[in-house]
């Protein structure tokens, strides 16, 4: 009995022990090197799940710099200095980040979660969607993180989401916030219309571009792009790329170092009632090969003068591609661009005032 009482004594001790995290292992027994992580009896669900969230995904999260050409210094022009973010999704190297935090930079500079500082090249860039692939050597003897993709088509207004970012330069920062809006619309710097942007309240300030928007469970829903604000601080309303996109554009960055779209070869369209007036095209493009028409030159008398003038009357008015009705700008791309290279539409168009179909055989942009 009494041997058996020093038993239960030293067991509980040793529960006791660990519950107060001390390492109770003996002396050269391997669990000693690994260190017991301290369990805190006052933590809510809410800071557990934080934490576990942050101890996932930080080490996926790495913080972008770039500068000018050493040779730009010399010739003493500004060095132009950025800083983003960017997420590890590969334990080959590779890194998502938005296209404007190292659109126009040199030298560019992933640094990770242990300050590593990797030189990172430009693997692809698709200033249409503002994302960007860089490709770092990971060192013998070191592994990443990768960050694993989640699935942003399954959101709903009121999901709890973080973003981890580099704001102002202070490296893997973690905010958090809900989804505040799903189907916003977001305008790049070239132009296009991103649609199906996620509107979050998760704190996002300059340096958490390209950084990941996270869900409960620490996989990826989105890519930090963008806010709204007065002051260029956080007002509450930032913009994220679903994940979805980066789905997409991301394999096709890294296979063929930018994105292959089917090209229409209409360069300038305008809204009119009865639909979208060509304005320009591309006379080398597939819509002029296909007989399309823009504004035409009419010649007329008036008393012993001769005049010329574009009509842009007589141009070609398009209604729909493939019977799917395009009435602005975005809705054209957005029906090509769900079409591949070399795949036939068929435009239904108004040529004074007659309707007609017109075959027309995409291929690829800037290969007209």
């Amino acid at each position: 009995m009494i041997e058996v009482s020093k038993k239960m004594i030293a067991a509980a001790t040793l529960s006791l022990l660990a519950m107060a995290g001390l390492n109770t292992a003996e002396p050269g027994n391997a669990a000693e090197v690994k260190k017991s992580v301290p369990v805190h009896q006052n933590l809510t669900p809410d800071e557990q799940v934080n934490i576990r969230v942050y101890r996932s995904c930080n080490k996926g999260v790495v913080n972008i710099a770039s500068s000018a050409s050493s040779e730009d210094i010399y010739y003493n022009f500004a060095p132009k200095e950025g800083a983003g973010s960017g997420i590890i999704v590969s334990e080959d190297g590779f890194i998502v980040t938005n296209n404007h935090v190292v659109e126009g930079f040199k030298n560019i500079r992933a640094t990770l979660w242990d300050s590593t500082v990797l030189p990172a090249a430009v693997v692809g860039v698709d200033p249409d969607s503002d994302l960007a692939v860089l490709k770092v050597t990971v060192p013998a003897g070191k592994t990443l993180s990768p960050i694993p993709y989640g699935d942003s088509s399954t959101l709903e207004v009121g999901r709890r989401v973080f973003a981890i970012g580099n704001p102002f330069g202070l490296e893997r920062t973690l905010t958090q916030g809900i989804v505040s809006s799903l189907g916003r619309t977001m305008r790049t710097e070239s132009g296009r219309l991103i649609k199906g942007i996620i509107q979050t309240d998760a704190a996002i300030n300059p340096g958490n571009s390209g950084g990941p928007l996270l869900d409960t469970s620490g996989k990826l829903i989105g890519i930090n792009t963008a806010i709204l604000s007065r002051t260029g601080q956080s007002a509450g309303i930032g913009l994220a790329i679903p994940v979805n996109v980066a789905k997409r554009i991301v394999p096709e960055l890294i296979a063929n170092h930018r994105i292959i779209r089917p090209d229409l070869g209409i360069l300038v369209v305008a809204p009119v009632d009865s639909g979208l007036r060509i304005i320009k095209l591309d006379p080398r493009g597939p819509a002029a090969q296909a007989g399309l028409s823009g504004p035409k030159v009419v010649v007329y008398q008036q008393g012993p003068f001769t005049f010329r003038a574009l009509d842009v009357n007589l141009a070609d008015v398009i209604q729909a591609i493939d019977n799917r009705v395009v009435r602005s700008v975005d809705e054209l791309w957005t029906a090509i661009e769900t079409k591949k290279p070399g795949q036939e539409v068929t435009l239904h168009i108004l040529r004074g005032g007659r309707p007609m179909k017109i075959p027309v055989k995409l291929s690829v942009v800037g290969q007209a």
